[in-house]
């Protein structure tokens, strides 16, 4: 049903590239270029899932009370629509997947509502750390978070022409 390793191989620039593409279709050089696909790179996580210990403050909040980290993670992600209250743990795996959509995370180890359901705490801390380390205060909210960015735009100087 599938081609063999090496049946369909291309190359591009010195790379050898598996697209699919039959050996003779690729030979010519007008189909060569018209059938490659779009290539897209996705982001990585900042921290590894069990490294909660790596902000022992998060840490501790999220196990003594876990609906703080998901509140301000929610907060962030929904960007500043009010979000449910109660129960985190049976829909934080949403908010996991919203958060990888916006940012183009890996669903990694393994799917949002089992790394949810498994170690709540962990994916919560890695959820705050990841986007705390892509420069939002979430101890703040969204809309102080969205001032300091629209303070911190600087606008080019304008250049004059000589007369």
């Amino acid at each position: 049903m599938y081609p063999r390793i090496g049946e369909c191989d291309e190359t591009y620039g010195g790379n050898n590239i598996n697209y699919g593409i039959p050996q003779a279709a690729a030979s010519t050089p007008s189909s060569s270029y018209s059938m490659r696909p779009y290539l897209r790179t996705q982001q990585e996580w900042s921290t590894h899932l069990f490294h909660c210990l790596d902000d022992p403050a998060i840490c501790f909040v999220t196990c003594c009370c876990p609906c703080i980290t998901f509140g301000h993670i929610a907060e962030i992600v929904n960007k500043g629509n009010p979000t449910l209250t109660g129960r985190a743990c049976l829909y934080s795996c949403n908010y996991r997947s919203k958060m990888r959509a916006q940012f183009d995370l890996p669903e990694a180890p393994c799917m949002d509502c089992l790394v949810h359901f498994c170690c709540e705490t962990c994916a919560l801390s890695q959820e705050y750390r990841q986007l705390r380390n892509l420069g939002f205060d979430l101890s703040i909210g969204w809309e102080a978070n969205m001032e300091r960015q629209r303070q911190g735009i600087t606008v080019a100087p304008q250049i004059l022409a000589a007369s």
